[in-house]
């Protein structure tokens, strides 16, 4: 059971939460709002590199869509508050890389595209388990590591995955040659997919993705590299890290545009510009998404040390991208305060019943060490700790 203080601090850090489509909500009912709005976006939301044309500067959306945007950063941001309550117990043990402050960037980008497009990014992926279709009791279970994991508790923080998508990747920067793999894969098969590979900052310095990007370029892969940058790779700045911070021109060959990752709408516009220059056959394009990240790293981090706490309270206070899309739907008359407040209310408990169900779920027998290590291997014997031990292992 989880305790009563972790129930009271995780839910200190709400701001409010609303539904998600495809999955049921209850109590919100309808009020005298508007259908849909229509509204202008700041000048500063994108810069192009060898780009001639812009993503619009309008963007409208449904009373649906808010609906769905508001409820699903919200379910992220309080299962990244939860998580870390849960580390403090001692309850999720390891790396924990939390998502908290990045959640426009995954529920825009998702938006614009389908989940027959295929995704992949880098270890700070919970957020995307949730957007492409895991339940939060999974990705908790899974971080606890507990058999009704997304992964059956055998991969953690780092390794979850489902159709399509290929997951967390511990490796920096590992991910985004994989995912131009996948894209070379998309291409052959004559799919209109197109694969969206992401990462870090930290990891755009990498050797290896200077060289997907390359490939990418020469045979016009259908893939959108996103560099999410929250400005800060481990404990290092950005500007002490890169000689040229400009992520987004980066591909130099590759057309690149830069995105206000903490606007949904913007990323969302943004997202589905870049799709449909992909789709039509003019090859890769590299976005740079800026947000930023509340917590440290990961949790063995305070984040407090390289960054002074001035910073992370003005991002919170003027660019919190949950504020933002709550001061849209407000202004676009979508959504009332008092809908917002029962919205809230109902996905705090949403998530506290997810943790007490994933708590609940068994912690993996010692046998399971053995299973899924090759499908469809037959007889095979792996040897245990000691020389004389051999375990049978199972496809499943």
């Amino acid at each position: 059971m989880l305790s009563r203080r972790a129930l009271c601090l995780a839910s200190r850090a709400v701001v409010g939460l609303g539904p998600s489509a495809g999955r049921a909500w209850k109590g919100v009912r309808p009020q005298s709002t508007a259908s849909a709005a229509k509204f202008t976006l700041p000048d500063e939301s994108y810069k192009l590199h060898r780009l001639e044309e812009a993503p619009p500067k309008e963007a409208e959306v449904t009373r649906e869509e808010m609906l769905h945007y508001y409820r699903e950063m919200q379910v992220i941001r309080e299962m990244e508050n939860m998580a870390a309550v849960l580390y403090r117990e001692k309850k999720i043990r390891g790396f924990l890389h939390l998502y908290d402050g990045q959640e426009a960037v995954a529920t825009g980008i998702e938006a614009a595209v389908t989940k027959e497009d295929h995704l992949i990014t880098a270890y700070r992926c919970h957020g995307w388990t949730y957007t492409r279709g895991a339940s939060v009791k999974a990705i908790l279970a899974e971080l606890m590591g507990r058999s009704a994991g997304v992964s059956q508790g055998k991969g953690g923080s780092m390794h979850m995955y489902s159709k399509n998508y290929y997951g967390g990747n511990g490796i920096v920067g590992a991910q985004v040659p994989v995912g131009a793999g996948v894209a070379l894969a998309l291409q052959l098969s004559g799919s209109d997919r197109i694969c969206l590979t992401l990462y870090g900052d930290g990891a755009a310095n990498q050797g290896q993705v200077f060289e997907a990007f390359n490939m990418a370029a020469l045979w016009k892969l259908p893939c959108l590299f996103i560099c999410e940058n929250n400005h800060y790779g481990m404990g290092t700045s950005e500007r002490r890290a890169a000689a040229c911070p400009d992520y987004y021109t980066r591909g130099d060959y590759i057309p690149g545009i830069w995105v206000n990752g903490q606007d949904v709408l913007v990323v969302r516009e943004a997202t589905k510009w870049c799709a449909d220059y992909i789709r039509s056959g003019k090859g890769p394009l590299v976005m740079e998404v800026d947000t930023y990240r509340y917590h440290g790293h990961s949790m063995s981090d305070p984040g407090k040390i390289y960054r002074p706490t001035e910073e992370v309270q003005g991002v919170r206070r003027e660019r919190d991208p949950i504020k933002k899309v709550e001061k849209y739907a407000l202004e676009g008359n979508l959504i009332t305060e008092e809908e917002l407040k029962t919205i809230a209310k109902e996905v705090k408990k949403e998530i506290a019943a997810a943790v007490e169900e994933a708590d609940a779920s068994p912690v993996l027998e010692p046998h399971h060490l053995y299973t899924h290590v090759m499908e469809n291997q037959g007889d095979l014997f792996i040897r245990g700790t000691d020389p004389f031990t051999n375990n049978q292992s199972a496809a499943v």
